[in-house]
């Protein structure tokens, strides 16, 4: 026995209506209001860039990531770092995190909400933008005095190397400077 395979027959008529019944009319609501605007714009913003955490008298407050291995939150805990909680910030009550590592912790997609005493804020803004620096400075100098006196004893000996001139903005490389403060 040979099946012959079914053919569905569509009557033209009724698929041309259902289409017709499912456009929707083309000529209304094609503009987009103001206040559709003014809320794409707020959508956007909030997708792309971190709300401002109000301050907190005596904290400088920052976002921090929870995705860099390299610099992990429990770290930044060690650190002195301390993760602000959605309840004590009016107003961010919606952006405290349901699940995960850090419940009930403000937070936005990867990022949650920290303070640190500005104590330390000063002290580590201090080293790491301050003393750091004036260190690799003074090893650039030391770097520069030595090459200047092998090649001032090379041209001695009769070398056709010549004493660098050490200019004056060399000079001033690791030379003391008054501490700047991070936190007024």
């Amino acid at each position: 026995m040979i099946r012959k395979p079914v053919k569905h027959v569509r009557r033209v008529s009724d698929s041309r209506g259902r289409r017709q019944s499912d456009d929707r009319d083309t000529t209304q609501h094609r503009e987009v209001t103001d206040a559709e605007r003014v809320e794409m714009l707020r959508r956007t913003f909030f997708q792309s860039a971190l709300p401002d955490i109000p301050e907190i008298q005596g904290y400088h407050v920052c976002w921090l990531t929870t995705q860099n291995p390299r610099d992990p939150i429990h770290g930044r805990l060690r650190l002195g770092y301390e993760l602000i909680k959605a309840e004590k910030i009016p107003g961010f009550e919606h952006l405290g995190l349901k699940t995960g590592d850090y419940p009930g912790v403000i937070g936005v997609n990867e990022m949650v909400a920290a303070k640190l005493p500005l104590h330390l804020y000063d002290a580590f803004m201090r080293e790491v933008h301050f003393e750091q620096p004036l260190r690799e400075e003074e090893q650039i100098y030391q770097n520069a005095i030595a090459a200047g006196e092998l090649a001032a004893q090379q041209a001695k000996r009769g070398g056709s190397m010549k004493a660098p001139l050490i200019e004056s903005g060399t000079q001033e490389l690791g030379q003391a400077r008054a501490t700047p403060s991070f936190t007024s």
